[in-house]
């Protein structure tokens, strides 16, 4: 008997502590770290471009939650055969901006093609990552891709292509308002405006029921967790 009580002790103490995963998106890296340190469980997190993790887990992989950084992801899950989410809504806003290292002088967007010869700008995969995506709408709707995409440095996320800019390994990048902010040693140079792309939402999706996930995504929604994300620079767009 005081066997079979240790184990039911052994079983509710590991249902308690249920760990949720998590596949973010790369510029939630930072600012999800802050919202998970009060979480109601133990939390990990993969984070990845929203089209690798999308791919990861229609292949199988065992996310509990999954915050793309736009919609077009999550509905793509949803066609899948073995992906489809059970609970889907926007929930995050985000800028586009182009930045530069603190000593760039500051430029006209017109002039970004002049001042890129012989060098790179760096922006996400412009048909897969979010960011990229957003970045070659924008470039296009100005009238500079077809002056630009000779010198594009296509990443696989944005953060990657942040990174280099704060390496000083080109001296231009795409990236979100909130990377730049995350990123003492770059500067915003120009800030693009929502009509000259679609609208960035980060769409945040569920795949179980569980207690503890339920909990978790009530936690995410939480007036704590709205301040940080908005503290990150991050827009209130959720339901």
């Amino acid at each position: 008997m005081l066997r079979v009580f240790t184990c039911l002790f052994c079983l509710f103490a590991s249902m308690a502590h249920a760990e949720i995963t998590v596949f973010a998106a790369a510029s939630l890296r930072g600012v999800l770290e802050e919202v998970n340190e009060t979480a109601p469980g133990p939390v990990t997190v993969s984070y990845a471009s929203s089209a690798a993790l999308a791919r990861q887990i229609a292949q199988g992989a065992p996310a509990d939650v999954f915050l793309s950084a736009n919609t077009r992801w999550v509905d793509w899950l949803a066609d899948q055969p073995a992906s489809n989410p059970l609970q889907a809504e926007d929930f995050l806003g985000n800028s586009l901006v182009l930045i530069g290292p603190l000593d760039q002088p500051d430029i006209e967007i017109s002039q970004l093609p002049t001042e890129l010869e012989g060098q790179f700008l760096a922006m996400g995969h412009d048909r897969a990552v979010p960011a990229g995506i957003y970045a070659r709408e924008a470039l296009t709707s100005l009238g500079l891709w077809a002056d630009l995409r000779g010198n594009i440095l296509q990443t696989d996320n944005v953060r990657a292509a942040l990174r280099l800019v704060a390496l000083g390994e080109v001296p231009f990048a795409v990236t979100y308002a909130t990377d730049a902010m995350a990123e003492p040693r770059v500067k915003v140079l120009h800030r693009f405006v929502p009509e000259h792309h679609s609208p960035i939402t980060y769409r945040l999706a569920s795949f179980s029921d569980s207690p503890e996930v339920q909990g978790y995504l009530t936690h995410l929604s939480s007036p704590n967790a709205r301040e940080n994300f908005r503290a990150h620079g991050f827009q209130d767009i959720a339901e």
